[in-house]
């Protein structure tokens, strides 16, 4: 597989590229162009075809199993989990999300309220 052309990073982005590796794989994931199980490339190998230093790649690899979308397997590699990558995150943030309103004695319909605002201010989308 063509890792370089899969995640070519956007060097004009303001984003760290760290963030745009990790971003691009985790599109991949999500569209299916790296199903569960795919062995990524050894750290040292994709900054050789991303033209990228080994530290760049390698915090990409680790926020990327910190939120547990892929998982090391010792000197077997890295592979991309089997579990959509926002799947464990959401349903963590919504229970907590849920919990907070119900501790305040809301309901859907008031909570709700909360989320459309948030997502309709310019750093909640």
């Amino acid at each position: 597989m063509d890792f370089a052309h899969l995640l070519k990073p956007d060097v004009p982005s303001d984003a760290p590229l760290f963030e745009q590796i990790r971003f691009a794989l985790i599109e991949a994931v999500r569209t299916g162009s790296l199903p569960a199980g795919t062995r990524l490339p050894t750290v040292r190998d994709l900054a050789g075809q991303l033209g990228l230093a080994v530290n760049t790649v390698a915090r990409a690899y680790r926020e990327l199993e910190a939120g547990g979308v892929v998982e090391t397997r010792g000197r077997f590699g890295t592979f991309v989990a089997s579990s959509d990558p926002a799947e464990a995150t959401m349903t963590q943030a919504a229970s907590a999300f849920v919990a907070a309103a119900r501790a305040v004695g809301l309901g859907k319909p008031e909570a709700q309220r909360y989320l459309d605002a948030a997502f309709a201010s310019p750093g909640g989308a």
